[in-house]
């Protein structure tokens, strides 16, 4: 019994290590995560406005996907306006997102904030994101932005 349970970890351990995104197009009506409907979801446009206070909002939002995380799929950075993005993160890091969502409309249903992120914290991401060892020395300052905590997410466009 302890060796079949000792397999089945090194099993796990095996898949986890070699994660890849999820394969798919991220076609419309696609779903991740929790299984949501893009019903009453607000544009991502109106979260900053929500947010001034501090605090955290839970809420559906509609954005565009501006990139994914190509190692996993684990992050997704999403358009708030022409100057602004927001960072999302899987709760639990129970799902990922495919690479294919990358420049399509998504919607999102979790809690919304404004987070300082560090600098180890985004050189990491960038990194994941592949970019130049230059790009990734440039980055010297934490940053504030809008975080997301996403449950669910549906492709919608």
């Amino acid at each position: 019994m302890k060796k079949l349970l000792f397999a089945g970890l090194i099993a796990l351990s095996a898949t986890v290590a070699y994660a890849q995104p999820p394969a798919g197009d991220a076609k419309p009506g696609d779903f991740y995560g929790e299984k949501i409907s893009a019903d009453g979801a607000i544009s991502i446009a109106e979260i900053p406005a929500k947010l001034e206070n501090g605090g955290s909002v839970e809420t559906k939002i509609r954005a565009k996907v501006l990139d994914v995380c190509p190692k996993k799929g684990c992050w997704v950075k999403l358009q708030v306006n022409d100057s602004t993005t927001a960072f999302v993160k899987m709760k639990d890091y129970a799902f990922f997102l495919p690479t294919a969502a990358k420049g399509k409309t998504i919607v999102l249903d979790g809690t919304a904030k404004v987070k300082t992120t560090s600098v180890a914290e985004l050189k990491h991401y960038a990194e994941d994101a592949k970019k130049s060892k230059a790009e990734i020395d440039a980055i010297t300052k934490p940053e504030q932005e809008i975080s997301f905590l996403a449950n669910g997410i549906v492709v919608v466009e």
